[in-house]
């Protein structure tokens, strides 16, 4: 008996084959195949070395120093299968994985001010132990936290493949070249953007879909947007910003210990301490700083 193949036979998805490789997708340099899922499983282990007792797999009793030696282990192979993937010299790609290693400590250190900036600033946290269990957008600060420091180290690529993972599993949206100070927080989380030349001081708070974006783009004569140029806002310290609200453009500064109220459509800079709501009249500005109910 003949059995039959149901759907297309294999000639015809040949042709198809032939076609879809006839529309060039080949990459400009770099071997990209595998590049997410490594960058991803690289995360995983950096987050479990960052925090043992938070995040991982149970696997009984275990003793701290030499779990965190394993999850580095793992994160160093994973990450070196990721950037011999990007650079063609593999001492240079080992160097640059050392390079980000020896910065864990001090990234650490600045996880541990956001995490207790969630803890004091939302009253539903009951411990800073919730905060980082939880909260979606604890998680998406640790992965920035992490490759920011690429960024930083011009290494292509990989940082955005780790925020655009952050992005897919929260909701939240951090370029890896904004710069973002000590004790962040934001609340709830979902739909908030924050653009590559971004900068944010310390003791800042943001509420859900929140977007620091860029007002418009100069273009070159291609006509793509010009790279490199400075295009999103800037928060300084102690600065508030309720959900809805959009801020937009490279020249527009939000000062010290402002709040800007939820929904507020905002292209323009605000001096220190200043407080701007929607209200019936519009947008209004008061001089001082002033709290808003959610």
């Amino acid at each position: 008996m003949v059995v039959k193949q149901k759907g297309a036979g294999v000639a015809h998805l040949e042709e198809i084959a032939y076609k879809l490789t006839e529309v060039n997708t080949r990459p400009e340099e770099g071997r990209f195949l595998g590049l997410e899922e490594v960058t991803e499983e690289a995360i995983e282990h950096l987050l479990t070395a960052l925090f043992p007792y938070h995040i991982g797999k149970f696997r009984g009793r275990f003793a701290e120093e030499e779990k965190r030696t394993w999850e580095l282990m793992r994160a160093y192979d994973a990450l070196t299968r990721a950037f011999n993937l990007i650079y063609d010299d593999d001492e240079e790609a080992e160097g640059l994985v050392d390079e980000l290693m020896d910065a864990l400590p001090e990234i650490l250190e600045i996880l541990k001010t956001d995490i207790q900036a969630g803890y004091e600033g939302d009253p539903a946290a009951k411990s800073p132990d919730e905060v980082v269990l939880t909260y979606p957008a604890f998680k998406a600060i640790a992965i920035y936290r992490i490759a920011h420091k690429l960024y930083e180290m011009k290494v292509p690529l990989i940082p955005r493949v780790m925020t655009e993972h952050a992005h897919t599993i929260t909701g939240i949206d951090i370029h890896p070249g904004a710069t973002i100070g000590r004790y962040f927080f934001i609340d709830h989380g979902t739909g908030v953007v924050v653009g590559e030349t971004t900068t944010i001081g310390e003791h800042v708070k943001l509420y859900q879909h929140v977007t620091l974006g860029a007002k418009s783009f100069d273009l070159a004569e291609d006509g793509t947007p010009v790279k490199g140029v400075k295009r999103h806002p800037d928060l300084g310290d102690r600065v508030v910003v309720y959900s809805g609200a959009t801020i937009l453009g490279g020249n527009t500064r939000i000062g010290n210990d402002c709040v800007v109220g939820g929904n507020v459509w905002l292209t323009h800079s605000l001096p220190d301490g200043a407080t701007i709501v929607n209200n019936a009249k519009g947008q209004e500005i008061f001089s001082g700083r002033r709290e808003i109910e959610k």
